[in-house]
């Protein structure tokens, strides 16, 4: 296996080389996971793939989900003796990551794709393009470290793709927008270009966006099943149904992940200011630094919406995710503190018992 079209490079490789000097890693190589299905885990090595599971040392020290490994990680693994499976040893550090809060009311954090270098954000030309969506697409995938780009599929169906560019115009401010049409293979080799050796690239939307369509499009193969998608709203069933990482002709790797219904953000404070950015840059200008924008006086951001300059429901979308951040960061610090609690009520209750133990 070639490892540098997946995508093994600085930093990885020099943690990897670092980390195999050592007794503990010595029989490990260096492997990306692509493919995980409860807690087992597909891995490429340059000795081929391998079906793996986390050995008991790693699981017994990792805190929580996002410890564990997830499509895109890079991992040292040890190949079982005389089988095409391993045993994952160690993570190594992540340079990306692009994570969302688990569906449901637990405050968890889920890991969508990581190590990616570009975020395609796919919305399609007809009724599922939500520009208040894409302002939550994009403050993720700021956060995450990537570079996004959004992607406007099935421009062949569409009558005025300027209308959307338009609309555009007000939210994706320094990000690259590509109209692509799967049919007639316009925009393709614009997407491409993106995708050079050793870059990973990860495609995110709703269901129906076209991103199976495009992955099949980019790899010359039928690699994900497509559904047609219901008339009426524009809304497709989940076509893939796993994240799974997959090789281009050109050197590249490509994350096709399920369509996500709902986008809930976790701590994103950074990606927030980065997607609002016009925002930000006007709160620069405001009388006080701890202006809410709100009925502050001297608020340039409030001028700006009263003035037309700012749409006021961009400022409520911005608002909205602010507290939506907040709510989740308040409902983290406070596990956090009760796991803090149990931890301490534990030692105390083990320190007893090896007190009595001592006196019998």
């Amino acid at each position: 296996m070639n490892m540098t079209q997946y995508g093994f490079k600085d930093p990885f490789r020099t943690q990897a080389e670092s980390l195999m000097t050592t007794p503990e890693f010595s029989r490990c190589i260096p492997g990306r996971v692509v493919l995980e299905h409860k807690r087992m885990y597909r891995v490429v090595t340059e000795h081929g793939e391998w079906l793996s599971t986390v050995s008991g040392s790693y699981a017994f020290h990792s805190a929580g989900r996002m410890d564990f490994p997830s499509v895109g990680d890079w991992v040292l693994v040890e190949q079982m003796p005389g089988e095409e499976k391993g045993i994952i040893h160690a993570l190594l550090d992540r340079i990306s990551v692009f994570t969302r809060k688990e569906a449901g009311q637990r405050v968890e954090e889920q890991i969508v794709a990581a190590n990616v270098d570009i975020v395609f954000l796919v919305m399609s030309l007809n009724a599922d393009f939500n520009a208040r969506r894409l302002e939550r697409y994009l403050v993720a995938a700021w956060d995450s470290g990537a570079r996004p780009v959004i992607v406007l599929t099935k421009k062949d169906l569409c009558e005025n793709p300027s209308d959307y560019m338009d609309a555009l115009g007000g939210i994706a401010f320094g990000v690259d927008t590509v109209l692509v049409s799967a049919v007639t293979g316009e925009g393709l080799d614009v997407v491409r270009a993106f995708l050079g050796e050793g870059v990973t690239a990860a495609l995110l939307g709703s269901s129906g966006a076209g991103k199976s369509t495009l992955t099949n499009a980019l790899s010359g193969k039928e690699m994900m099943a497509v559904q047609d998608i219901r008339e009426d709203d524009a809304k497709g069933r989940h076509t893939t149904t796993h994240r799974e990482l997959i090789p281009l002709p050109g050197g590249a790797s490509l994350i096709d992940t399920p369509g996500m219904r709902e986008l809930q953000l976790m701590d994103q404070s950074e990606g927030l200011e980065s997607g609002f950015s016009d925002i930000d840059k006007l709160a620069d200008s405001c009388r006080y630094r701890d202006c809410g924008h709100k009925k502050e006086p001297g608020c340039a951001v409030r001028e700006a919406v009263e003035e037309g300059r700012l749409p006021e429901e961009r400022l409520t979308s911005y608002f909205k995710l602010q507290r939506e951040i907040a709510y989740i960061e308040q409902k983290s610090d406070a596990r956090a503190r009760m796991a803090s609690a149990k931890q301490r009520k534990d030692l105390t209750k083990a320190v007893r018992r090896a007190q009595k133990q001592k006196k019998r």
